[in-house]
């Protein structure tokens, strides 16, 4: 990987975000290197945050009591010729949903140009007003009255999601976003299931049942008016926003406008995906116990119970992983576990004898059915492993002034894969199929997916490969994380001790970086491979290729100009002692008439003598157990030198003084 010589190129641009150019966010003061906290429980105690849980847990809950009540209603308890009850639960979930489909485009511009708080404050009080109709509804047992609500609950829902994915990046940095996010998905579904539960509970006592399923909808709805009124200033992204309140083209801009970012759009893609599986799911849990498992709907509600836990596990799981970064690293290890469990719970719930219908306890009593618990929570756990750093990636890169216009459009996209889901789904289930063969079908699919979006978005391949390196291979320390950019151009300058120096990198940064390589490095099997999807940029000496060598520059300017990084290794090739070469001046090249790019010294400490390095005789990658597994290894940052200080010599002095500092990090 080489580093040459000297200058000229045009100034660098900057990203429509306005990064601060050593790091941090443009809507979070400090960044990531703002005062932490041990871990996202913590994030509960906090106003920034606490207000904002509970009013979105207070929110789905009582989308759920309300939704679930009716639902039961009227299968059970009215009997109406226009609404049969087994139309009763598809007509309730079309109504809610219709409102995502046709009111997502304004509800994205409302939360770009207002302030978050007083929105999420305005539909609070939007959700009073319809369970006070509602109440009604229950009270008077008047189906098109409750119907009209279910149509509100989802407007009220529509505008609520936007400003809600919105709201974190305003207020939680780059390392508490993936807690954040774990704690908002854990916090939902955990409120669809006790909403649920309370319910079938409150709507099923005799006689009074809808009465208190109308008291208990309008006090969560107050309760939740009264938590939103605690939430902080949340001022407005894009006050000069004009609204298009033509619903079909602003959503067909919105979807342009996601586009733009194709790494932000095709997240959208893949989160929708991950609806369209779930949706499957869910919607089929009460055939499938009453058909396949021949349990009672307690059964039912139990399969429901597991997969909420399961997500919700596996959403906290995300920041302990993670190591409080978005770390979509975590994508592809979910996408795995989410076909293999779907497609071992084909095998676990087929062939299974008839019976009469079982009770929890009868059900629970069967070891065959344990098998199928454990795939529905696993499978569940590695859905929640996939989602939350999709949904933080696009908050940490969409930007701020449209960010909720893109979160509008991946509303609309769900809304749309999983009302396929159920056409999909139901022509399955009328060519013939069982539940237990749709979801194979589902896990296989899902198989197919995740490779195709990991095909076109090498990023989330690339950082598993990393993560798996960095768990699995090495103990991996960062010592001073936070400062390297979140945001902005800057040129990260790092010694150079084996193959996988780039991949050690890819792991401690917040987002991508582009890195200056040799170009025979590309002709290694599987390594060369990776950092062509990680669009390296093919570096040759200027003596032997100064076509290449020239095109190199050109290209990494232009990705600083961009607003992006650029990693450069200045000893210009892998050590062959273990010790720091001399620097070379390719990196004055790279930022001559750039001097607002901050340069970032970094040192990989300890990593010499291990398999990816030259210590065998001048050889790597033989001896693959020379230092066991999990051996500590560090990358040391250091604080940013401008311009001006940049040479050399002052690099590798840089650097040097780190190795010292790495090493006894890695001690």
């Amino acid at each position: 990987m080489t580093d040459q010589t000297t200058p000229t190129g045009p100034a660098p641009g900057r990203s429509q975000a306005g990064p601060h150019p050593l790091g941090g966010s443009a809507d979070v003061p400090g960044g990531r290197g703002a005062p932490g906290h041990p871990n996202q429980f913590a994030l509960l105690k906090q106003r920034r945050f606490a207000p904002f849980f509970w009013t979105q847990f207070l929110g789905a809950a009582n989308d759920n009591v309300f939704k679930f009540a009716f639902t039961l209603m009227v299968t059970y308890q009215l009997q109406l010729e226009w609404l049969p009850p087994s139309m009763a639960g598809l007509v309730i979930g079309a109504l809610f949903i219709l409102p995502y489909v046709l009111f997502s485009a304004t509800s994205g511009q409302l939360a770009d140009k207002h302030d978050k708080a007083r929105l999420m404050q305005l539909v609070k009080s939007l959700e009073i007003a319809i369970m006070v109709i509602a109440a009604w509804g229950f009270y008077a047992a008047h189906v098109p009255t409750l119907l009209a609500c279910v149509f509100l609950m989802g407007l009220h829902s529509t505008l609520f999601g936007p400003v809600k994915y919105a709201y974190m990046p305003q207020h939680l940095n780059e390392r508490e976003l993936t807690g954040g996010n774990g704690m908002v998905e854990m916090g939902t579904f955990v409120a669809i299931l006790l909403g649920q539960l309370a319910g079938g509970i409150l709507v099923d006592t005799p006689v009074v049942g809808p009465q208190h399923v109308a008291w208990a909808c309008l006090a969560l709805a107050v309760l939740g008016r009264v938590t939103a009124q605690a939430l902080p200033p949340s001022p407005s992204t894009d006050p000069n926003l004009v609204i298009n309140w033509n619903p079909f083209t602003e959503t067909w801009r919105n979807l342009k406008l996601a586009h733009e970012g194709l790494a932000v759009f095709r997240s959208l893609l893949g989160i929708s995906w991950m609806w369209f599986f779930g949706a499957v799911f869910l919607s089929n849990f009460p055939a499938f116990a009453k058909e396949v498992l021949h349990g009672s709907p307690q059964v039912a509600s139990l399969l429901l119970a597991v997969f909420s836990i399961g997500i919700g596990i596996g959403s906290l799981l995300c920041e302990m992983l993670s190591k409080r970064h978005v770390e979509i690293g975590l994508v592809p290890l979910g996408a795995i576990g989410m076909s293999v469990f779907s497609i071992d719970l084909y095998f676990a719930a087929s062939g299974l004898p008839a019976s009469a219908p079982y009770s929890v306890s009868g059900f629970l009593a069967q070891p065959a059915h344990w098998r199928v618990l454990a795939d529905l929570t696993l499978l569940a756990l590695f859905a929640g492993l996939y989602s939350v750093p999709m949904y933080a990636l696009i908050q940490l890169r969409a930007q701020p002034t449209h960010r909720a216009r893109i979160i509008a459009a991946n509303n609309i996209l769900n809304a749309i894969f999983m009302i396929a889901s159920s056409i999909i789904a139901g022509a399955m289930l009328g060519a013939g199929m069982t539940i237990p063969q749709i979801f194979l079908a589902v896990g296989i699919a899902n198989a197919v997916v995740a490779f195709y979006i990991f095909l076109i978005v090498p990023e989330y391949l690339l950082r598993f490969a990393a993560f798996v390196l960095t768990r699995l291979v090495y103990r991996f320390k960062i010592v001073h994380d936070e400062r390297i950019p979140t945001t902005g151009p800057a040129v990260l300058v790092c010694n150079h001790v084996s193959f996988v120096d780039a991949v050690l990198l890819m792991a401690a940064s917040p987002r991508p970086i582009r890195f200056l390589m040799d170009h025979q490095i590309f002709k290694t099997p599987v390594l060369g491979w990776m950092f062509k999807l990680a669009k390296a940029i093919p570096i040759a000496p200027a003596k032997t290729d100064p076509a290449t060598y020239d095109a190199a520059f050109a290209a990494a300017r232009a990705v600083l100009a961009d607003g992006e990084m650029v990693c450069i290794f200045p000893e210009g090739g892998i050590t062959r002692d273990g010790e720091l070469q001399p620097f070379k001046g390719g990196v004055m090249k790279l930022i001559d008439g750039m001097p607002d790019v901050p340069v970032i010294p970094m040192a990989l400490g300890n990593l010499w003598g291990s398999y990816f390095s030259r210590a065998e005789a001048g050889r790597a990658m033989v001896k693959p157990l020379r230092r066991g597994i999990w051996s500590m290894i560090s990358l040391t940052v250091d604080s940013p030198m401008t311009a001006a200080e940049v040479s050399p010599d002052a690099l590798r002095s840089r650097v040097a003084g780190l190795l010292g500092t790495g090493a006894s990090a890695a001690a």
